[in-house]
């Protein structure tokens, strides 16, 4: 299938403003492109992209004085298969995890694993590590957290998202993710793009948030806000929570004008070319 993606956003700067915005679809689906993203800023300034420590392409550029709209649209190929399910997949010891992997099992800005290790083992400690284990945790998260929009805070922890038993997207992850490093499995933050695909429209489009966790030697897809297979999931960026991969990184005051996200499957309507 072809799936659609894309972005504007709107912010209002009282001075010129460095930005740096991780928006851009991520290097390991460039295969999958076919329709290079295209992206316009209003008004026109100078852009240019970089990868950060994580593997990230972040796009940095002034924001000038006034109104400043980013925008962005692209097409990726996409298989059309739910998130793998493997119920065999074991835990790593962490004396025979990659390097790579040591860096998601500590503690983060907003995952507190030394305020939730405890509580952590009491409630899965005695769950069969593996894949069932972080389904466990899945599941916990899932029921513990309402989800509301009205519920969104941009501070809020993973052990502050346990105690107030709300939030959105990013706080399921933040929450599971840490609850994982506690039991000693690696575990990273992920945003991206994730349509309703194969599912009732149920919220208006956004960007989604959930995580990775290393089990058998690779990294595997668990969502434990929406706590199924979904179709479609497009990464743009990973790292150990959200601070690491803000959306729009400013270095300056700016206020939040407007902001639309659009994710669909186009295979079956006729082609289209988009305008900002």
């Amino acid at each position: 299938m072809l799936i659609r993606y894309g972005y504007d956003i709107t912010v209002t700067c009282p001075q010129p403003t460095p930005m740096v915005c991780l928006l851009t679809v991520h290097d390991d689906r460039a295969a999958d492109i076919r329709s290079a993203e295209k992206v316009v800023t209003r008004p026109e300034v100078p852009t240019r992209v970089y990868r950060d420590l994580f593997g990230n392409v972040c796009r940095r550029f002034v924001a000038p004085v006034g109104d400043f709209s980013i925008w962005g649209d692209g097409t990726v190929e996409d298989d059309g298969v739910r998130d793998p399910v493997e119920l065999g997949a074991a835990e790593i010891p962490v004396a025979d995890l990659p390097d790579d992997c040591l860096v998601y099992l500590t503690g983060s800005r907003y995952c507190e694993t030394d305020r939730l290790s405890q509580l952590a083992w009491d409630l899965f400690g005695t769950v069969n590590p593996g894949w069932g284990r972080v389904q466990a945790i899945c599941d916990f998260v899932n029921r513990h957290i309402m989800f509301g929009y009205q519920n969104a805070r941009a501070t809020r922890t993973a052990f502050e998202a346990y105690h107030e038993g709300v939030g959105v997207c990013r706080d399921y992850a933040h929450l599971a993710i840490a609850f994982c490093r506690c039991m000693n499995i690696p575990a990273r933050y992920v945003n991206g793009y994730l349509g309703d695909i194969g599912v009732p429209i149920v919220n208006p489009s956004d960007f989604s948030a959930w995580m990775e966790v290393f089990l058998d030697g690779r990294w595997m897809t668990f969502d434990p806000r929406n706590n199924i297979p979904r179709i479609g999931r497009i990464v743009v960026a990973r790292g150990r929570d959200a601070a690491d991969i803000p959306l729009i990184n400013s270095f300056g005051p700016h206020v939040l004008k407007s902001f639309r996200v659009w994710t669909y499957d186009v295979t079956d309507l006729p082609p289209t070319t988009g305008t900002c």
